[in-house]
């Protein structure tokens, strides 16, 4: 599990924007959700000087469709926009693609990580050599809408690893309180805010 922070809490008026956005297509709250989004990514990234690559969890397919589209590709690259307004080299990459997988809303930590463990594959046709040279160059952050159990962050940060593209973080807009231990930042990195964004905590790990 990588190194994560989270925007707050998943509760009050940020799961009622969440649940707005994903199942009830209010897509103009992308925007003001791309923002908080923006501000947990800046804790972990470096100095601007520095590449700062996004991945966001993907969707399945039967989410796209429910949903209009992948709605963390959404975010992340709203998210993008204001890093790059605040003065980070900032971009979206998508190597990863979701296979199908049981609600996880019925499931256990257990079943979770298994689930999360054979849902995530890598897009080989994504991360040719170019691909793989420019994530060595930049900051590599996984960035998902919500974190429970921390499985589905863990499996990305694997695959990734596994396609040799080094994983610096994660960051999520809200965490679930199922998570007791908060996973300390690498010795030596420095935190950097969005202007307008405060940190509220230092995550966890992630449900999807």
């Amino acid at each position: 599990m990588p190194y994560c922070v989270t925007a707050g809490a998943y509760g009050g008026a940020v799961r009622g924007m969440l649940l707005a956005y994903k199942e009830r297509g209010r897509h103009g709250l992308a925007r003001p959700l791309g923002a908080v989004l923006a501000g947990a990514v800046a804790e972990i990234a470096p100095e601007r000087g520095r590449p700062l690559l996004l991945v966001p969890v993907p969707s399945t397919a039967a989410a796209r469709r429910e949903r209009f589209g992948d709605h963390m590709a959404r975010l992340a690259t709203h998210a993008v926009r204001r890093l790059r307004a605040a003065g980070w080299e900032a971009s979206v990459a998508q190597p990863l693609r979701a296979e199908a997988r049981p609600d996880s809303a019925s499931l256990d930590a257990s079943a979770r990580r298994v689930a999360a463990e054979n849902s995530l594959r890598i897009r080989q046709s994504r991360i040719g050599v170019p691909a793989r040279r420019n994530t060595m160059r930049s900051t590599l952050v996984v960035v998902d809408d919500i974190v429970t159990t921390g499985a589905t962050l863990a499996s990305a940060a694997s695959r990734l690893e596994e396609a040799n593209m080094q994983v610096a973080g994660a960051a999520v807009i809200a965490a679930t309180r199922l998570r007791k231990t908060v996973p300390q930042p690498p010795a030596g990195r420095a935190s950097r805010r969005v202007p307008g964004h405060s940190r509220h905590a230092g995550g966890s790990p992630n449900e999807g």
